[in-house]
């Protein structure tokens, strides 16, 4: 690993947030609506299901042809306030192991209640599936793929304490 100067880092983190950071009542609204899904790679389709609706109780709900590829699945669980997250199959397409690369997708952060992120992380465990808490609020893991999850306590708009929308 190089070396990094971070007083250097901090100073420009400060001079974009100067620049481009308006106050919360000077922001337009934004253009979008919301998130209205996130497409990860399944390579089993019922054990994807089987661990985002049994593990994380997130309802499956719909199982369709994905039309960019014949034979292919897409589906879609409910994650709360109108978003989803989907998935694709890509049967006979070696599409190899998920890889986190710079670049790419790091993690999905969901929020869920605190009483539910509770008995979430004590699922997990029961599941045996790796996980790491941290700061109490916060729970990473990997899903059957090795995509790497993130379920949260903290209300949407709010991460550590901080207000972020």
């Amino acid at each position: 690993m190089t070396s990094v100067d971070l007083d250097a880092v901090r100073q420009e983190r400060d001079r974009i947030r100067d620049a481009h950071l308006k106050p919360a009542g000077e922001r337009p609204a934004s253009s979008a609506r919301g998130l209205h899904h996130t497409a990860l790679i399944s390579s089993d389709v019922e054990r994807t299901v089987r661990f985002y609706q049994d593990v994380l109780e997130f309802p499956l709900t719909e199982l369709i042809e994905n039309r960019d590829y014949p034979g292919s699945s897409h589906f879609f669980f409910d994650i709360g306030n109108g978003n989803l997250l989907a998935f694709f199959d890509f049967p006979g397409l070696d599409v190899g192991p998920y890889a986190e690369v710079l670049g790419g997708l790091h993690h999905i952060a969901i929020s869920v209640e605190p009483e539910r992120w509770r008995r979430l992380v004590g699922k997990l465990a029961e599941a045996g599936v790796e996980h790491a808490v941290h700061s109490d609020v916060s729970v990473y893991f990997r899903d059957p793929d090795g995509a790497r999850i993130e379920l949260i306590a903290d209300p949407l708009g709010e991460m550590y304490g901080n207000t972020v929308l």
